[in-house]
């Protein structure tokens, strides 16, 4: 028993020792994947800063290049001879300035400043403000933050603020709308004390009036004595004001109502006001002022209430860019510069599911960053909507954006998403993006359609503006490629436009039905394509968009690299364009054609590429043999066409179809080959316990 009891003990000291070297191998190999997860954060946040430091330093470049009677525009009134600023008579002789009164009064130290330094000064000082601005609004995130948002947010604030438009418009202008936003901020989240953080509040007031409307956010969420300080700091100051600039503050506060008429005129487009967009209806006097002070009045009830309620939820930063968004819809004049309220409301969380959650994020960022052209068509029934886009933003976030409440369920883990299981690849290193996988579940409809139609604009944009033009030296050079493309053609025996072209032209249905062909079916097939997926198929439609913006994308670079007449613009060559109509060829624009297109963006031909997209999609996952064979005629009959109406050449549709190759390759080479839905349940007996139930792919 004593030997038995000793063996027992010898094996049990070995079995602690054993799991002492294996818990020190697990310590270890934890230690090590934190250690992992430490250094890919630190990079991310090093790289992230990376990007806002050259973001700034081109923000500063760009104003700073610009030659000098073009930038700090509104600063002129600053601006006197020889270089040296000064100042006389009133503010607002030159109705460029549209600060108040007490804003005139602190700037006029700078009349003492030369005007080179004054410029270098003020940019410099504009960055190190929105620096402020963002690194006050990351740390103003509502709790809890997790570690990785917290280090990486303060970077990625100021990115989106010197991306913003408000932003680039102050540095250009030489506004202060940075700096009530910023005071704001301060108040609210930095400094200590409510009558500190009322008297930063009114500061900001006095430069910008409708930030009184912080007050009753102040009042309603118990903070009784910052809303007493906010008062009477604007007050006094604004008496100050008065008693050193009477004349000016009686042209601001009554002549100009608050600096009303100053300015551009209220029906401008950068006026994102509600009372800009009554004028722009066609609205004016008596009946728009009503109208204007119903719905302004009825916008900041309902935005405040929703301002009051997001704060007493803990959302305190939400709160105040609901009110910042009270504030430019009720503004008189909210010019561009002043609309930075607008892009803090992208911290609130809107969605359950984890598909949903970008939509609101990514529309303000897209709608502060990007020309309203971008947003919307340009089409006549729209432009109510695309003239007031950053407005109806505004609008939105303040009265109808429903933002989750942190009790939500869904606020801190919404819906996940489904993912497919991985599929085998041939090659180690696919997919190279680290994906958790492919999704199954569909995209957000009108998040994808906002950017699709965002890809597309700027699509549309870098197109009309590559390389080629309808400069002459544009056209020499989209020329002489056609000689080019016309001689290998030639060499390798496939030069049949010019046959082809006359053939077509001689038999008049052929001639009706490709020119009806090349102009109805180049977007309606794709988009009927993308829509049946998107319904039916979402997680094929993720990997075919993938695969069609890759194609367009490098079929840019073409276009830009490469510029090319087709055969329809080709002097002497003889081709008669079907489509759009004999071409003058003593007018290097060709007359109002190119202003639509750029019309020696031939190579490679997306017309083609685009079918042959859409055939190869549906021969993969089409059901029925025959309507693999329907999809399959689409190409066939774009590249007659596209041949047969002389706009491009044979090669420039082998063009299309090595991008489109290039975009399925690239397509499988960064996410991986495309997902397989899983079916039902598979039946395991219960006497086989070791087999687990599963799924099994389709």
């Amino acid at each position: 028993m004593q030997g038995h009891a000793g063996r027992m003990g010898r094996e049990g000291r070995r079995s602690v020792a054993n799991a002492e070297r294996g818990g020190r191998a697990g310590n270890a190999l934890g230690a090590g994947v934190v250690g992992t997860t430490g250094e890919r954060l630190r990079a991310a946040r090093v790289g992230l800063w990376l990007i806002a430091t050259v973001l700034a330093v081109r923000q500063m470049a760009a104003v700073l290049s610009t030659p000098s009677t073009d930038r700090l525009t509104d600063l002129e009134t600053w601006v006197g001879p020889d270089g040296v600023l000064h100042v006389k008579g009133s503010l607002y002789d030159s109705t460029q300035f549209t600060g108040t009164p007490f804003a005139g009064l602190v700037l006029k130290p700078l009349t003492r400043a030369a005007e080179q330094a004054l410029g270098w000064g003020w940019t410099f000082g504009t960055l190190l403000l929105v620096v402020a601005l963002g690194v006050v609004a990351a740390r103003a995130l509502p709790q809890p933050v997790s570690r990785r948002t917290s280090l990486l947010a303060a970077p990625v604030a100021i990115s989106l603020l010197m991306l913003s438009l408000p932003v680039r418009n102050a540095l250009y202008l030489g506004q202060t709308s940075i700096i009530p936003v910023l005071l704001v901020l301060l108040g609210c989240f930095a400094v200590r004390g409510e009558r500190a953080a009322g008297a930063l509040i009114g500061l900001a007031a006095v430069l910008q009036p409708t930030v009184l409307l912080f007050a009753p956010l102040l009042w309603f969420t118990g903070r009784r004595r910052a809303t007493a300080s906010t008062g009477f700091t604007f007050g006094g100051l604004t008496l100050l004001a008065w008693a050193a600039l009477p004349h000016d503050s009686n042209t601001y506060w009554v002549h100009h109502f608050a600096g009303v008429g100053l300015g551009d005129q209220a029906d401008d487009l950068a006026n994102q006001s509600l009372h800009g967009a009554l004028l722009r209806l066609g609205l004016t006097g008596p009946p728009e002022i009503g109208l204007f002070l119903f719905f302004g009045a009825a916008v900041a009830v309902l935005g405040l209430r929703r301002a009051v309620r997001y704060a007493r939820d803990g959302q305190l930063l939400l709160a105040v860019a609901v009110t910042g968004c009270v504030a430019v819809a009720v503004s008189p004049t909210s010019w561009q510069h002043q609309l930075l309220w607008v892009l803090l409301a992208v911290v609130g969380r809107v969605g359950r599911k984890t598909s949903d959650r970008y939509m609101w994020p990514v529309a303000v960022v897209l709608v502060m960053t990007l020309p309203a052209t971008m947003m919307l068509p340009n089409m006549t029934s729209l432009y109510p909507l695309r003239d007031n886009v950053v407005l109806l933003a505004a609008l939105a976030a303040a009265t109808v954006v429903p933002f989750l409440s942190r009790t939500s369920e869904h606020y801190r883990a919404p819906v996940p998403t489904d993912y497919a299981r991985p599929v085998p690849t041939r090659f180690r290193r696919v997919p190279l993006l680290p994906f958790p996988g492919r999704v199954l579940t569909r995209p957000n409809l009108l998040l994808e359609l906002l950017l699709i139609r965002v890809g597309y604009s700027a699509y549309q944009q870098v197109r009309l503006a590559a390389t080629g033009g309808t400069n002459s030296g544009g056209r020499a050079t989209a020329e002489h490629h056609g000689d080019q493309i016309l001689a290998i053609e030639r060499f390798l025996h496939i030069d049949i436009e010019h046959w082809a072209n006359h053939a077509v032209v001689k038999v008049g249905f052929l001639r009706d039905f490709f020119d009806f062909y090349y102009e109805s079916f180049h977007f309606v097939v794709p988009l009927t394509v993308l829509g049946v997926l998107y319904a039916r198929r979402p997680a094929d439609y993720r990997w075919a968009r993938s695969a069609l913006g890759l194609a367009t994308l490098l079929a840019l670079v073409g276009f830009w690299l490469y510029p090319l007449a087709p055969p329809r613009l080709m002097p002497g060559l003889g081709v008669i364009d079907t489509v759009h109509g004999v071409q003058d060829f003593s007018q290097p624009d060709y007359g109002t054609l190119t202003a639509l297109t750029n019309q020696y963006a031939a190579m490679p031909s997306l017309h083609f590429g685009w079918s042959l997209w859409c055939g190869l999609v549906i021969a993969i996952l089409a059901p029925k043999w025959w309507m693999k064979a329907l999809g399959l005629l689409h190409p066939l009959f774009t590249v007659s066409a596209i041949v047969a109406t002389g706009n491009h050449w044979v090669l420039d549709a082998v063009g299309g179809a090595a991008v489109v190759a290039a975009g399925f390759g690239l397509t499988y080479l960064l996410q991986g080959p495309r997902p397989r839905t899983p079916g039902r349940p598979v039946e395991v007996s219960t006497k086989e316990p070791a087999l687990a139930t599963g799924r099994t792919p389709n």
